[in-house]
């Protein structure tokens, strides 16, 4: 075991998608549950494979955790009641208000067993394991980020717009916007819905706390932004794999996989840019995730359009910000992949 754990602490983010994939792929046959009558009581087992980036990035921090732990875990299970609860509504709203699927204690008993896997992320912020701690510290910081997170949607529903203004422009797709008058309190109170399913199922709570959270930093700590967004594309797209088979998608050809590389390199660039510009932050990252996905579910999007438009953004932040240079030591981003001392911390909160 003591093999283990030491080539683990030298190999953090081997490990990490090692365990991510363990996890994720493991557990991945509960992702054709979910469209095979008689097999619903597996459909948990697909919350927890989709938290397997955050579940991994949590085990790879504790198990390199170097401080003594914390004496108490009171907070810890004070805040996971709070979390499964708050977790839980989120996913009822949705299926209620979302799904129309009518409400009974079966399925608040359900839901439920489905938000154990992101109520114990969402609390492990408060574990008694110091640097599982401040991994997840910015998961929860709002003062520090807050233009960030305004922006966030502001930056999303912008490319999305424009997209359509050049499909429009170009003759290939003839969109109408809808009018002002359709956006009401019904409209808002469904994407604000939307919006937050997204956030905790699971573009936050499983995604971005292990790719951005875990990954990005130790990427960032070796090679340049540019090669490290390649690279998290890659497995990005990779963990994605049996739940998209799950859904009908044809994942067993070629073509696919360049569609799909081409596509998500762009996002990927952009969530990167935002969780850089944040100083690290995790839920700027999610929110971000979550807002995209909330806009594609509510606007008609013209997706090659859309995709060179995102391609153009991509590439602007590329050229502003440098990104074939390495980022320099003391940038937060680069700061989070080290080891945790008394000036990390005074860095990553200034």
């Amino acid at each position: 075991m003591n093999k283990i754990t030491n080539w683990i602490k030298g190999h953090q983010l081997v490990a990490f998608f090692l365990i991510t994939f363990t996890i994720s792929w493991g557990l991945g046959f509960s992702y054709y549950a979910m469209n095979t009558p008689g097999q619903e009581f597996l459909i948990p087992l697909a919350a927890i494979a989709t938290c397997g980036p955050a579940l991994s990035g949590i085990i790879v921090t504790r198990i390199c955790n170097t401080e003594p732990m914390l004496e108490s875990r009171k907070s810890f299970w004070i805040a996971f009641p709070i979390a499964l609860i708050v977790s839980t509504v989120v996913f009822l709203a949705n299926n209620v208000v979302i799904n129309r699927a009518p409400i009974s204690p079966i399925m608040v008993v359900f839901l439920a067993l489905l938000a154990i896997p992101v109520a114990y992320v969402l609390s492990a912020a408060f574990s008694q394991v110091p640097s599982v701690r401040r991994y997840l510290a910015s998961v929860y910081q709002v003062r520090r980020v807050w233009t960030w997170l305004l922006l966030a949607p502001i930056v999303m529903l912008g490319i999305d717009l424009l997209s359509i203004a050049i499909s429009n422009l170009i003759g290939r797709q003839s969109v109408i916007f809808p009018s002002l008058s359709t956006i009401g309190p019904t409209s808002l109170k469904m994407m604000g819905i939307t919006f937050l399913y997204q956030l905790f199922f699971f573009n936050l709570t499983g995604e971005e706390i292990g790719w951005r959270g875990f990954a990005l930093p130790r990427l960032l700590a070796r090679i340049n932004p540019i090669v490290a967004s390649l690279v998290l594309t890659f497995f990005w797209a990779v963990w994605h794999a049996l739940y998209w088979d799950a859904s009908g998608e044809p994942v067993w050809t070629t073509g696919y996989w360049l569609d799909t590389f081409a596509r998500l390199f762009p996002a990927t660039v952009l969530i990167n840019w935002f969780y850089i510009r944040s100083r690290g932050s995790i839920l700027v990252a999610g929110v971000l995730h979550a807002i995209s996905n909330t806009f594609f579910q509510y606007i008609s999007l013209d997706w090659p359009v859309h995709t060179v438009t995102l391609y153009g953004c991509a590439l602007l932040i590329i050229l502003i910000d440098q990104w074939w240079k390495r980022l320099p030591e003391e940038s937060t981003a680069v700061n989070q992949a080290q080891p945790w001392t008394t000036t990390n911390m005074k860095t990553i909160h200034q």
